[in-house]
């Protein structure tokens, strides 16, 4: 998949910080289903917590652990996610924690569109050392 963007040229720095979150939404969703996965539950109970670790409570938290390890670049792509004028947001969660869950995404769904899997998975292992 990652390849049909790569081919058509791509450039994650110019697209809209929203589609990067739209993309980065899924990015960060499957890396919590592959860790999940390593956990020997049944699918409900995977899912229940997978439910728990994507949402935008969990993810303003996410970013919260992350963000002095951030590069400047790292930083600015999440700012324009997080600053990002998205039209509503979810009524079980706060705004502010909603802006940051999409800053949070934006900046997987650049790494992902980057194809920088290194740093994406350096991030994510920082996120969820304990689990």
């Amino acid at each position: 998949m990652l390849e049909q963007m790569q081919n058509h040229n791509c450039n994650p720095k110019l697209l809209s910080p929203l589609t990067l979150a739209f993309i980065g939404d899924g990015v960060y969703g499957m890396l919590v289903r592959e860790r999940l996965v390593l956990i020997n539950r049944p699918v409900g109970a995977l899912h229940k917590k997978s439910v728990e670790l994507v949402n935008a409570h969990a993810q303003s938290l996410a970013i919260q652990k992350i963000m002095d390890m951030l590069t400047e670049d790292e930083i600015a792509i999440y700012k324009r996610g997080r600053n990002a004028n998205s039209v509503r947001h979810p009524k079980n969660s706060d705004l502010t924690e909603y802006r940051m869950a999409t800053g949070l995404e934006a900046l997987f769904g650049y790494l992902y569109l980057s194809n920088n899997q290194t740093r994406l998975y350096e991030l994510f292992n920082m996120i969820f050392t304990e689990e």
